[in-house]
């Protein structure tokens, strides 16, 4: 019998596959670079004039780019500048919290147009999806956009959906984001394909693609807040593991905390025990701290000779219990400190669990703080959200 699927299917190297290469590195640099002119576009590509002109007309004529001006000042003639067109997609990214919603639209070139935070406290759970989606219909509406213009949607939330079940785990503290049937739901009631992912996975990307780790391809990000988390990025690439709880480092038995049996029922566990906000805020109050929040413990601490420094150093301490635990296995090139707790211990917090790392773990990765500003959980939505939607924009003109 004769094969004639190889007749069938595009080889590498047709006209149709170089094309759709080179359309997609020089749209990759009118993102990165900002308007090119067809010589710029042709110089790095390395494309000749002739077949970057053609590369640009096919982008034009398909929507995704648009001319934006000329040069101005060198000699010869003014050059017509090109940019990817921000109508070509638009994107929305969500972080989900237990008493607030973040929202932010974004055009294709990662421009911000719209962001608003909306209060849940008090929603019923069997609302939570037509809920969600007319705060995210708000907000397309303040972005200046159509109903249905949407082409992609992230929503961040602190638990993990099951690859299997379709379930979301680690999370008993969102009642209301328990179907199995979430995501499509999700996309109903929006008009839009939706993905959901663990909240500190989106820390992470944001972190890699424009914070602390960027250019780094093995990193943990420990998030510290009323939970403790981490997500764990090997080979440039987040680790999420069999069932999506990776780094679901709460739940972690860790030495100076007692074992916590039957943890789904309790949500909690040893490192959460040791170090999360509740535990933060009874350190604080040992020391002399009185403070609302952990957040304000710790800020609080910064100021405060003797008893402060002393609370700073215990809770680094116990910090780098958990941190020598998850280095001891992974092994990363880097460790990147995030959420409220790290934020509000600024560089002396830092300073302090590097320190701590050192004396009782082998491997001792720089220890950083995280560098994106405002949410990165938001950050990472929007990164993802934009990766899908340029993937599908960019691949199909």
């Amino acid at each position: 019998m004769t094969d004639n699927t190889r007749s069938r299917s595009p080889l590498a190297g047709t006209p149709s596959l170089l094309r759709a290469i080179n359309d997609r590195a020089a749209l990759e640099l009118l993102l990165a670079n900002g308007p090119l002119s067809r010589t710029q576009i042709g110089t790095l590509t390395g494309l000749s004039k002739p077949t970057a002109s053609q590369l640009l007309a096919r982008l034009e004529t398909a929507g995704l780019v648009v001319p934006v001006g000329t040069t101005a000042g060198g000699p010869g003639p003014n050059a017509q500048l090109y940019q990817v067109n921000p109508a070509a997609g638009h994107v929305a990214g969500l972080d989900v919290t237990t008493t607030h919603i973040r929202i932010a639209v974004a055009d294709i070139t990662g421009n911000t147009l719209a962001e608003q935070q909306v209060p849940t406290k008090g929603w019923p759970a069997a609302d939570t999806v037509p809920r969600v989606a007319a705060a995210l219909a708000r907000s397309v509406a303040e972005a200046g956009l159509a109903e249905g213009s949407l082409h992609q949607v992230v929503l961040g939330i602190g638990g993990a959906l099951d690859p299997v079940t379709g379930k979301l785990r680690y999370a008993s503290h969102l009642p209301g984001w328990h179907s199995p049937r979430l995501v499509a739901e999700l996309a109903g009631a929006i008009g839009a394909p939706v993905t959901i992912e663990n909240d500190v996975n989106l820390a992470a990307i944001a972190e890699q693609a424009a914070g602390a780790a960027r250019g780094s391809e093995d990193f943990v990000l420990l998030w510290a807040e009323e939970g403790i988390g981490a997500a764990i990025v090997i080979a440039g690439r987040l680790h999420r593991g069999f069932t999506g709880g990776a780094g679901e480092v709460g739940y972690m038995p860790v030495p100076g905390s007692p074992v916590v049996h039957d943890v789904r029922r309790k949500n909690s566990g040893g490192f959460q025990e040791l170090a999360g906000a509740p535990a933060v805020l009874a350190l604080a109050r040992e020391h002399g701290l009185g403070a609302p929040t952990a957040e304000a413990a710790v800020a609080l601490a910064l100021g405060t000779p003797g008893g402060g420094e002393d609370f700073l150093a215990v809770l680094a301490d116990r910090l780098a219990v958990g941190l020598a635990a998850i280095v001891s296995v992974v092994d990363p090139e880097l460790l990147v400190l995030a959420g409220g707790i790290p934020t509000a211990g600024g560089e002396r917090l830092r300073e302090l669990v590097q320190e701590s790392l050192a004396r009782i773990s082998i491997p001792r990765p720089e220890v950083r703080s995280s560098s994106v500003p405002g949410s990165p959980v938001l950050h990472g939505a929007l990164q993802l959200a934009l990766a899908t939607a340029r993937d599908a924009a960019f691949s199909t003109h």
